[in-house]
């Protein structure tokens, strides 16, 4: 009798709370692909046996390393992170230990879920594999296709377009008062000057001709090292990276007068990216460290600008300031020097940060989890003319 109880009661909750569909991209997996006819899984050490240099260039991505990067562990670890998390850092279903089939009432802290007897727990360590991109519906999708291929395959341009990036890098919604996915590099690249001239793959996945396979013919192919920012994920190689950032240093003058107003001028554009500058993760920023040194090598004067998102993440997130760099958008720095007559050096540096140390801290990341790179060092002679 409990068993009936027990039984209509749970039918009775599932027939009363309305089951809502999916509206975006990143709320559910990719749906179960099959292995292709002619492999022997969707594993990328094994796509690598064929497509090595491919391979071997995702392996130094942060593709690669979306499922196992510490800082990434330490977000879902945490008790208001949902299950749609998980969709842009594993994104095949047969990745996922359960299937999400839908939400009661829409609500993203009640999926459906069921075991997923397919569960791959060592492809789900791969994160963003070559599955990921290249396999559906028990096909390789490549943008062409030569006929020779060992394996099932067609080609479709289409889905492996830019509309492939933007399904996770424009993943944007508030998903709780404390909890905010804020990726809007989709919309920023729409709203800019290189829409319908330029897409992702221009930038970050520059063309070049080489076998597609080992043996095979040179073809036209792409990059796969997904160049970014160009900070290392924590124990992996620098990864090849992009300079958004361009610097014009001519409104720093060789030489003052001490009566003068010394006042260096830095400006910064953004002439290349097609999105906004930093983008992506709103915890990004680039800080530009100047320094003047005597000729002792002592610092004499430190001043420092940054270009970034700013928010406050507790009790309830939200943007505080934002002066990240549209694109083609340049803007001149000024800083005031008070320096007696004397030789100095004008030190420039430019940080890419992917978080601040106070996060770090926060999610036990380590004191060797990589924050941030130098992209860029110049100095300038500076001389100051005593009165004659």
């Amino acid at each position: 009798m409990l068993l009936v109880v027990v039984v209509f009661s749970i039918w009775n909750m599932l027939d009363t709370e309305p089951v809502n569909g999916f509206h975006k991209p990143w709320e559910q997996a990719v749906p179960l692909q099959p292995v292709p006819e002619g492999l022997q899984s969707l594993s990328a050490a094994d796509c690598g046996n064929c497509h090595q240099e491919h391979y071997r260039e995702w392996q130094k991505s942060t593709h690669a390393l979306a499922w196992v990067d510490p800082q990434f562990q330490a977000e879902i670890a945490k008790d208001n992170s949902p299950y749609m998390c998980i969709n842009c850092h594993a994104p095949l279903q047969n990745q996922q230990p359960f299937v999400v089939t839908g939400l009661l009432e829409g609500d993203i802290y009640r999926p459906i879920k069921h075991a997923n007897p397919d569960y791959d727990s060592l492809l789900r360590q791969e994160g963003i594999t070559c599955a990921a991109c290249h396999v559906r519906d028990g096909q390789v999708v490549a943008r062409q296709v030569s006929g020779r291929a060992p394996h099932a395959s067609r080609a479709d341009a289409r889905h492996l377009s830019e509309q492939l990036c933007i399904s996770c890098h424009n993943a944007s919604a508030v998903v709780t008062p404390d909890l905010v996915c804020s990726f809007e590099t989709g919309d920023e690249w729409r709203a800019g000057p290189y829409f319908g001239q330029k897409t992702c793959l221009d930038c970050h996945m520059p063309a070049v001709k080489r076998p597609a396979a080992a043996g095979s013919d040179t073809t036209m192919s792409r990059l796969h090292y997904f160049m970014g920012s160009g900070i290392p994920k924590h124990d992996t190689l620098t990864t090849e990276r992009l300079d958004g950032l361009v610097y014009d240093l001519s409104g720093i003058k060789t030489e003052y007068g001490a009566a003068d107003s010394i006042v260096l001028a830095i400006t910064v554009a953004n002439k290349v990216a097609g999105h906004r500058v930093p983008t992506g993760d709103p915890e990004r920023f680039i800080l530009t460290v100047v320094t003047i040194e005597d000729t002792a090598g002592r610092v004499v004067q430190a001043d420092t600008f940054r270009i970034g998102e700013k928010w406050v993440w507790y009790p309830e997130a939200h943007k505080v300031a934002d002066n990240n760099l549209n694109p083609g958008e340049s803007r001149t720095y000024q800083i005031s020097a008070h320096l007696s007559p004397g030789h100095f050096t004008v030190r420039i540096r430019g940080y890419k940060f992917r978080t601040t140390e106070e996060m770090v801290r926060y999610n036990k990341l380590g004191d060797d989890y990589p924050t941030h790179i130098l992209f860029y060092e110049r100095t300038r002679p500076l001389r100051v003319v005593a009165p004659a």
